[in-house]
């Protein structure tokens, strides 16, 4: 058995520049480029191309594909695609007329060059594009929704084209190791003797629940492993910083699984909080990772009330073409532990329970239980995991 093959390529096509010889001439070369402090979220998307998980792009969109994008899920030429991969920023006066340009990382101290692009256009994206772009990926234009939020406070100016990718910014130093590339998460795969791998999407920590649904898709769909893939870069504020819930899921992995069944691994991406787009973004990247399944749950993405439970399973029906992806979706309910039952069940298998019958808590609950050092219950969060939350909410 093989493994799921990259979107849209036969071969992966990482913009990381592997060689060492091209690397330096590109470190020396970018030191005479004109360059710009680009966006936290276009170093995001730079570091997800350099690392193979946005395959087969090789860069940026220009406007025309951006809003073909946001508009149909495909670029000018056809290539499925669910999100506008763009660098925007406010003022692009220091790179005018420039046709190769030095990118610089605004999450680093001394904003050390992250890429070389050769710049094939500078556009001004206008307001009203600028608000159909985001209608279509976050289904709101509202700017207390996060996603827009930043969205919109990029600036107006889009610059396209290729880039070939120096580092993976912060995500290598900070967690070596947590965060792979798509390139490394595939070899390792191979490694494993793995090919059918069940992706489960994570910017929490994992309670109970989310345990218990990594093992039954991992039962349901005869996986040969899970690869719990964790979100490392910026996220809302209030939301666990990423070094605590690595802790916290390695302690899960470690104590609860089967030996050899699960990969805890991280990637370079801000939160878009893009709820159905995002969902599908997601699974493309998890595509590329080798992965034959992603889960997705309820308001998988989601924030606030923006989103329906389960329309970030119900794009995959409406706006995904047949054959468009090869990954496949693990439909979750909301998961809960049953006392009917004594296990963690999800809601849809059992028709007869009521509320009652359920262990639930809000986010809310649980965050101000482990702020007073009270553990949830065991039915709801592994103590062991419940003992590095409780630390990190008493340390704030």
């Amino acid at each position: 058995m093989t493994l799921v093959r990259p979107h849209g390529s036969a071969q992966l096509q990482p913009r990381f520049v592997y060689d060492s010889e091209r690397h330096h001439e590109l470190m020396h070369e970018a030191e005479s480029l004109p360059s710009i402090v680009i966006s936290s979220a276009a170093a995001a998307n730079a570091v997800m191309l350099g690392a193979g998980y946005f395959n087969p792009l090789h860069g940026y969109m220009n406007l025309a594909d951006a809003m073909s994008v946001a508009e149909t899920l495909r670029t000018v030429d056809g290539l499925f695609w669910p999100v506008p991969v763009l660098n925007m920023v406010e003022d692009a006066s220091a790179i005018e007329g420039a046709s190769r340009i030095a990118l610089r990382d605004p999450n680093m101290e001394g904003n050390p060059v992250l890429a070389v692009m050769d710049v094939e256009a500078i556009e001004t994206v206008s307001d009203e594009q600028l608000n159909t772009m985001a209608e279509h990926i976050f289904a709101t234009v509202d700017d207390k929704h996060p996603g827009v939020a930043t969205f919109k406070s990029a600036g107006r100016k889009l610059i396209s084209g290729s880039i070939e990718v120096l580092n993976f910014s912060y995500f290598q130093s900070d967690f070596p190791d947590t965060f792979r590339t798509a390139v490394e998460i595939r070899n390792e795969f191979v490694e494993r003797g793995w090919s059918k791998v069940v992706a489960f999407q994570t910017r929490n920590p994992m309670h109970r629940a989310h345990e218990e649904l990594c093992k039954m898709a991992l039962e349901d769909v005869d996986a040969d492993g899970v690869l719990i893939h964790m979100l490392l870069g910026k996220l809302k504020p209030g939301d666990i910083p990423a070094t605590v819930r690595d802790a916290s899921i390695r302690k899960m992995v470690e104590l609860y699984f089967p030996a050899n069944t699960v990969m805890v691994t991280g990637y370079g991406f801000d939160m878009l909080y893009a709820g159905p787009r995002e969902a599908v973004l997601h699974a493309v990247f998890r595509q590329n990772c080798g992965c034959s399944h992603l889960i997705v749950g309820r308001d998988h993405a989601g924030v606030g009330d923006y989103y329906g439970a389960f329309d970030a399973q119900t794009i995959f029906d409406e706006k995904v073409p047949e054959g468009a992806l090869e990954i496949e979706i693990f439909r979750a309910d909301h998961t809960a532990y049953s006392k009917k039952l004594n296990k963690v069940v999800m809601m849809r298998d059992v028709p007869d329970h009521t509320k009652e019958d359920f262990i639930l808590l809000s986010g809310t609950k649980v965050r101000e239980m482990l702020g007073n050092g009270i553990a949830p219950p065991q039915e709801f969060s592994r103590p062991e995991v419940a003992q590095i939350l409780m630390d990190y909410y008493q340390s704030l």
